[in-house]
């Protein structure tokens, strides 16, 4: 069978402790780590999007993905502190359902962070060349170096996204020097956009231009605007789901975190929290000041978000202040009431601000890399510490080329909800594993419970499944598509040189007090 390898608890903390990454991360750095996965693409990106999908009802839409991302994050919560070491929803597979599943969930992992992390470098590169090269510096880029062949919309003359590029090779440089120093530069960042969006929240809120009336109404395509079609308020919530995007990358730092036990639960459940509430709060304001009603069709169902249509209309007059039709929502709520320059400074801190999403990104793909190498199932050079930065270099140094030729070139206009689906099968097998452990293994101890596992993580499974199924059906679909090229890794190469299929795992000897490696019989396939 090929469902019979499981590897035990113990034997996963004892490869971790023999083969582990420097503990540097605290509560705080973590909290920090979650906001600046959180706050960055969504509002600062795909505000527009979101409300060209839902109209006012963008705001039901965080609070529908908050509330899945939430408890979610309690059933990552109880077991990554309970299972502190990197891997995130892999590692927590490999220990519930066996090596089979625990592949498919680090497959769906890679993909999830290497797509969204190139989106936010296409996003980030999009302010720097309108917002700091155009406007502040004038100097234009020329188009063969500020948009790749296959943007999506085409870029006249288009050849590389240079700027995009060159982000990702920047981040991925301080990975490599070390994850303490990444955290610092972090802190930073996470601080210049928390207070720009505070500023926002301040301004739109108390504007003369504030009016009630401009939710009305306020779910112009339903709540449910149908099966793969990406729109209504659930619609919408299935891509402001990318707004979360990286919030688990909280708990694959879990091994490099003083005192997970504690200060894991604090990181992910304190940082989600904080960051729905922001998200309601300007989605508010952006709306109660300029609207936020989407462009309909001839048959009152709204046009798709990126299309040529909706691109046609947009550049008709009567929408030119149009929240929708917007690149830099924000900045652009700002400018037409009235706030030109803040709206400017709110355009540079999206554009310090969205490396710290990149920069996380990236840190949780190369620790998913790094585990399932260290496994076996990946090839062992992977896995190899820098000797003096402690960091895995190999993997993060691949992981980031990857990450910037993919922003230099290939479209990016879809890839935040093929981003989504990976995350929410992620997220439901975390569920699943939550509640398969405490049927299991009872008796081990937990520093953080669930309360109400049997309520939270079925409402984890269900919240997971519902927004899947209301993506656009070309992101449903990618996801096994890209699984099954999976299933011809793992079972062409992964699943023969697996430590565990090899019959050698390693568990920590409670007498002797150290760490024993123990043949055993492989499982037959």
């Amino acid at each position: 069978m090929f469902l019979d390898r499981v590897k035990p608890l113990d034997a996963i903390i004892a490869t971790a402790e023999k083969k582990s990454l420097h503990r540097t991360l605290g509560w705080f750095q973590l909290t920090l780590m979650g906001i600046g996965a959180v706050i960055g693409t969504g509002i600062f990106v795909l505000t527009a999007v979101g409300a060209q999908k839902a109209g006012p009802g963008l705001m039901v839409a965080f609070a529908i993905a908050g509330f899945v991302c939430i408890v979610a994050a309690l059933c990552y919560a109880e077991i990554a502190a309970m299972i502190p070491v990197a891997g995130s929803a892999y590692t927590y597979s490999y220990a519930t359902m066996g090596e089979f599943f625990a592949w498919t969930v680090g497959w769906a992992l890679i993909m999830e962070y290497a797509i969204a992390a190139s989106a936010v470098s296409v996003g980030w590169s999009g302010y720097f060349t309108g917002t700091i090269l155009n406007e502040f510096l004038g100097i234009h880029l020329p188009a063969w170096l500020s948009g790749g062949p296959l943007a999506m919309g085409g870029v006249e003359g288009g050849f590389i996204n240079l700027p995009a590029f060159l982000i990702a090779l920047l981040v991925t440089a301080l990975l490599v020097i070390g994850t303490s120093e990444s955290a610092k530069v972090n802190a930073v960042l996470v601080a210049i956009k928390v207070t720009a969006l505070t500023a926002f929240v301040a301004l739109t809120l108390s504007s003369s231009d504030f009016d009630t009336d401009k939710f009305n109404p306020f779910l112009p395509a339903g709540l449910f605007g149908g099966w793969g079609t990406g729109v209504g308020a659930v619609g919408a919530a299935a891509t402001m789901f990318f707004a979360y995007v990286g919030f688990d990358a909280v708990s694959t730092a879990a091994e490099e975190t003083k005192d997970p036990q504690r200060n894991v639960p604090i990181g992910l459940v304190g940082s989600l929290l904080f960051c729905t509430v922001f998200y309601i709060l300007v989605a508010a304001g952006a709306i109660g000041t300029l609207g936020g009603q989407p462009i309909m069709d001839a048959a009152g169902f709204p046009l798709e978000a990126g299309s040529a249509e909706l691109a046609r209309q947009c550049a008709m007059p009567e929408h030119a202040d149009a929240l929708v039709c917007s690149n830099e929502a924000l900045a652009h709520v700002l400018r037409v009431i009235g706030f030109s320059g803040i709206g400017n400074v709110l355009g540079i801190a999206a554009f310090l601000a969205l490396p710290s999403v990149i920069l996380v990104l990236i840190f949780g793909q190369t620790r998913i890399f790094f585990v399932m190498s260290r496994d076996g199932l990946l090839p062992e050079l992977l896995s190899t510490v820098h000797p003096r930065f402690r960091t895995p270099h190999v993997v993060t140094i691949m992981t980031g080329i990857a990450v910037a030729v993919a922003a230099a070139f290939f479209p990016v206009g879809q890839l935040a909800d093929i981003s989504n689906a990976g995350t929410l099968y992620a997220f439901l097998m975390v569920a699943i594993a939550v509640m398969i452990l405490r049927m299991r293994d009872p008796s081990r101890h937990r520093h953080f419970r669930v309360p109400f596992v049997w309520l939270v993580g079925p409402l984890t499974v269900i919240g997971c499944v519902l927004l899947f199924f209301n993506l656009p059906s070309a992101a449903m679909l990618f996801l096994p598509g890209w699984g099954v090229l999976g299933l011809f890794v793992y079972f062409l190469y992964s699943r023969s040189r697996s430590h565990l299929g090899r019959g050698i795992i390693e568990v920590v000897d409670d007498v002797a007090g150290e760490e024993t490696m123990i043949p055993i019989h492989p499982p037959r396939d």
